[in-house]
């Protein structure tokens, strides 16, 4: 016979084990379930995404790419729509959780309003993609967008064989912003692809401004900060959508080259548009943490680009040690003759364009003399006179 403590019944052990069981079960459901709606890394490299899973009848994205999207789109909201459904279907399979007393018990209305709309929304999913297949997908969301740039009364279909010949095309710009969306620019086009849509803009008559721009210290990508605008997408057309592009700051020169149309930055938005630019940002901060050096001179102007005031001069600062290096620092005995821009310029092109995260912790040769400097022995020139 099995002692109890406390006063301790096997109903209550009975019952804490199944809670438990509950628990766990829908802990990991709802893990797996984030991990459907939003794949992450693992789940793209294993092919367990929508258009893996259905890529038979999805068909080929790059021969009839508008109805691949209709399909796609399809699928993913049939499949997000059965997953509360699914949570439901797993209690009654689940051996340690008795779902109908958890559900169907007397007394207990939530149980049944929760199996009620768990079952509806898929059916109703199902029926309005009914109802979207008739007449060649013609009512689908996406088919109306498209119908909206269709000329002289000019059918969706139309407009979607534009679309799909360009897509083929090799010099398009495909920039994929997470797991789940991607921004398409063709000749001609601006697609945002989202797991429910397919939002589209003609760049004939579209205004793209950046309107927001923010960073981030921690991405899957990269060990340093990344930082991402947002541009807004208007079309001038009458009843059509605008949307947003999210994207990395790094990736708006790509597609600032393909758009026919400028991109308007508001006065007040600053971001780095080429890598180049972010690490001559940080090469500054970095040397206005050393010390000046002080010189009477007068200086003349920059020898890179003949623009600015040569400011900076090499002046071996680092530590170094009794047995010298091959690598290590040397003493350069060139004037200031260059700025802080063309100097970080100049830095980052002796770099390894592969490995841009060692760039700041690695040593350059003087532009001149050839002696060898990091960044801790670039030093803002200061007159002491002034």
């Amino acid at each position: 016979m099995s002692l109890l403590t406390n006063g301790e019944s096997p109903l209550y052990f009975s019952l804490n084990e199944k809670m438990s069981a509950v628990l766990f079960y829908t802990l990991f459901y709802l893990l797996m379930s984030g991990c459907i709606i939003y794949p992450p890394t693992e789940f793209v490299s294993a092919g367990l995404t929508v258009k893996d899973v259905f890529a038979n009848w999805l068909g080929s994205e790059n021969e009839f790419f508008v109805q691949y999207h209709i399909r796609r789109s399809v699928a993913t909201l049939l499949l997000h729509s059965a997953l509360p459904l699914g949570y439901v279907l797993g209690l009654l399979f689940f051996d340690h959780i008795d779902a109908e007393k958890l559900l169907l018990n007397d007394g207990n209305y939530l149980g049944p309003l929760i199996v009620l709309c768990a079952t509806i929304v898929p059916l109703y999913t199902l029926n309005k993609v009914f109802e979207w297949s008739v007449n060649n997908w013609a009512t689908h969301p996406i088919a109306k967008n498209l119908s909206v740039y269709g000329n002289n009364n000019t059918p969706w279909t139309s407009v979607a064989s534009d679309i799909n010949t360009e897509y083929r095309r090799i010099d398009k710009i495909v920039i994929v912003t997470n797991s789940v969306t991607r921004v398409i620019a063709t000749d001609n086009w601006i697609i945002k692809i989202t797991p429910y849509k397919l939002q589209v803009a003609h760049q004939s008559d579209a205004t793209l401004v950046v309107n927001k721009s923010d960073v981030h210290f921690m991405s899957p990508t990269t060990r340093d900060q990344v930082q991402f605008i947002n541009i807004q997408v208007k079309p001038m057309r009458a009843m059509a959508q605008e949307f947003d592009i999210r994207l990395n700051a790094l990736d708006f020169k790509d597609l600032q080259d393909k758009v026919s149309r400028p991109i308007a930055v508001l006065h007040n938005i600053r971001f780095h548009r080429t890598l180049l630019d972010r690490f001559i940002d940080t090469f500054k901060e970095e040397v206005d943490k050393n010390p000046f050096y002080d010189t009477a001179e007068e200086l003349g102007q920059c020898i890179g680009c003949m623009q600015a005031l040569s400011n900076v001069k090499l002046n071996r600062l680092c530590n170094s040690t009794e047995n010298r290096d091959v690598d290590d620092c040397t003493t350069c005995f060139c004037r200031p003759m260059w700025c802080i821009e063309c100097m970080a310029k100049w830095f980052a092109s002796r770099q390894d364009e592969d490995t841009p995260e060692t760039w700041l912790s690695s040593k350059c040769t003087c532009p001149l003399c050839r002696a060898r400097f990091c960044v801790l022995d670039v030093c803002l020139v200061r007159n002491p006179n002034d």
